[in-house]
This record gives C-alpha cells, sequence and structure tokens, in this order.
C-alpha cells in the first residue's frame, strides 16, 4: 500500500470513517485499488482498530470529538491527495469499487460522485433503513432539484475545494451538507452504481443497525435541510 504523504494529484486518498471496526478493517484495507491511501479517522474505538489500521499501513488520525461527521472532516483534512474519497469501514462496501467514483473527478467530468447502493443479498439493507433512505432522497432531490436516489456513503470529490464548502456538521448530517452544499454552488453532481453488502461479521452501523440509529441519523439531516 502506498504510505507516502507527499502531494498525489493522480491517485485519491480514501477517507474511513471508523468506530470499533477491528473485525471489519482488515478485509477491507487489503481490498484498496493500487495507490490508493487509506485514512482511517478513528473516533475513539476501544477495540484496537487504530492499531489494526496501522497495521495495515493505513494513515490514522485520532479524533477525540465523537460524531461521524468529525471523524469524516479530520480525515479529509489529513489528505494530501487531489481527489478524496470516502468509504464506510464495515466492509458493506468493497474499496475496490473506489475507481467507479474517484475516475470521473479524475477525468474532469464530475465534482462531485455519490456511490448508489445496490444490495448484494437482502440482508444488506435492512427495511427501516432502505424506507429512511428514500424519504431522505425525496426531501433532497426537493431541496436541491437533483434526480439523486441515494446519500452515497462512498463518495468522491475534489479535497480543496470539499474544504472550501465549510461543512460545519460533526454528526449525521455531515453527507447531506456535503452534497446540498455542492448543489448550491452549482457543482455537477452525479450518481454510479456500486456493489452494498452485508456489513461484516461481529459489527453494526452505527447510522442504520438499528431503528433508533436511523431515527438520529433523519434527525441529525432534517436539521441540514432546515438550514
Amino acid at each position: 500500500m502506498n504510505v507516502d504523504h507527499g502531494y498525489r494529484p493522480y491517485v485519491p486518498d480514501v477517507v474511513f470513517p471508523c468506530l470499533n471496526e477491528a473485525g471489519a478493517l482488515p478485509a477491507v484495507l487489503t481490498r484498496l485499488p493500487e495507490g490508493y491511501r487509506a485514512i482511517v479517522a478513528d473516533n475513539g474505538s476501544t477495540d484496537g482498530s487504530a492499531q489494526i489500521a496501522a497495521d495495515h499501513g493505513a494513515t490514522v488520525v485520532h479524533v477525540p470529538q465523537r460524531g461521524f461527521g468529525a471523524a469524516a472532516h479530520a480525515g479529509l483534512e489529513e489528505a494530501t491527495a487531489d481527489v478524496v474519497c470516502f468509504c464506510d469501514a464495515d466492509a458493506s462496501m468493497d474499496p475496490a469499487d473506489l475507481p467507479l467514483v474517484a475516475d470521473p473527478v479524475l477525468a474532469g467530468g464530475a465534482d462531485l460522485v455519490l456511490g448508489r447502493r445496490r444490495p448484494t443479498s437482502r440482508g444488506a439493507w435492512p427495511v427501516h433503513a432502505r424506507v429512511a433512505n428514500t424519504a431522505l432522497s425525496v426531501m433532497l432531490r426537493r431541496r436541491t432539484g437533483l434526480a439523486l436516489h441515494d446519500l452515497g456513503p462512498m463518495r468522491a470529490g475534489r479535497r480543496e475545494a470539499l474544504l472550501a464548502l465549510a461543512i460545519t456538521d460533526r454528526r449525521f448530517g455531515y453527507p447531506l451538507e456535503m452534497v446540498t452544499k455542492a448543489a448550491d454552488a452549482g457543482w455537477r453532481i452525479v450518481e454510479v452504481d456500486v456493489d452494498y453488502a452485508p456489513r461484516a461479521e461481529g459489527t453494526k452501523s452505527k447510522v442504520t443497525g438499528t431503528a433508533l440509529g436511523t431515527l438520529r441519523t433523519i434527525r441529525d439531516m432534517r436539521e441540514v435541510l432546515a438550514r
């Protein structure tokens, strides 16, 4: 794995927000495309995730402020590549698919690419989470005018432009605020299909793993839409 921390204009950095993903990280980090650099933004894991990430060659950023957005943004700030990808660390998404979201940005054909999740099995996406995603997608279309179907946990954009959006949410509303601010700025936003599989055994989504987690996510995202 490439661990060069210098400026890297042609090969993306990949931010993995992480909270207790020890069971998934080895499979995730060994699936990175050639040359892509992993940045694991550890949000206070107690299961050794940070050490596992370091042992697999990832750059580890320790993020004391709790929240998905806090971890994601810290990883973005740590990145040095021109193009930065984001990907869940729970093995539900295959890092081998990262070029699908990165290549259109690298080629200059899009400013922000979202991976539209396509479940690989019935158990990959719980019903309550899918219903919530549909409702949020409708609200997002009304807010932005874009025909988007998914908030795209796997995504890519240019680092400096993403930082210039000045995203303020540090909870689960971070991905949504990125899209709304990008839309307001006139970015070219596109979706591409990516596989979505069941999470690694023994892991649970902090966002959609339970109905309560889903409701908390909807709350955070509604606050973003109301701003």
